[in-house]
């Protein structure tokens, strides 16, 4: 038995990407009203690396989909967005609390790497 019937796992991919995608061009025009101090420029600064490491995330969960010589590669690409997003988000913060759901956006997205290197 599939998980997702043919006839609607097309539709429901659209409506996802749909709904995904207005969530976070909502994100990125909201960010230009973050205050302008060191906390708010540092949230606007690193509104595409947050869209970034949440499109890896998402890509990470769908791995199995992929033929194995594309799946080491998203994971080899995977690791390198990573490590420049997560470091550039970091370095913002540096010297200052990070909010706590760009801590746990970073935690969520390196564990689902590491997951991924266990299937």
């Amino acid at each position: 038995m599939s998980a997702n019937p043919p006839e609607s796992s097309g539709l429901a991919d659209r409506v996802t990407w749909a709904a995904l995608l207005g969530n976070w061009i909502e994100f990125a025009k909201s960010s230009v009203a973050l205050p302008d101090d060191d906390a708010g420029r540092a949230m606007r600064d690193s509104v595409p690396d947050i869209i970034t490491l949440q499109a890896v995330w998402f890509a990470l969960q769908h791995l199995d989909e992929l033929d194995p010589e594309e799946r080491a590669l998203g994971i080899d690409r995977a690791e390198v967005l990573i490590g420049r997003h997560s470091k550039a988000i970091e370095a913002r913060w540096q010297g200052g609390a990070m909010p706590g759901e760009l801590s746990h956006l970073i935690e969520d997205t390196r564990a689902a790497f590491v997951k991924s290197q266990l299937e």
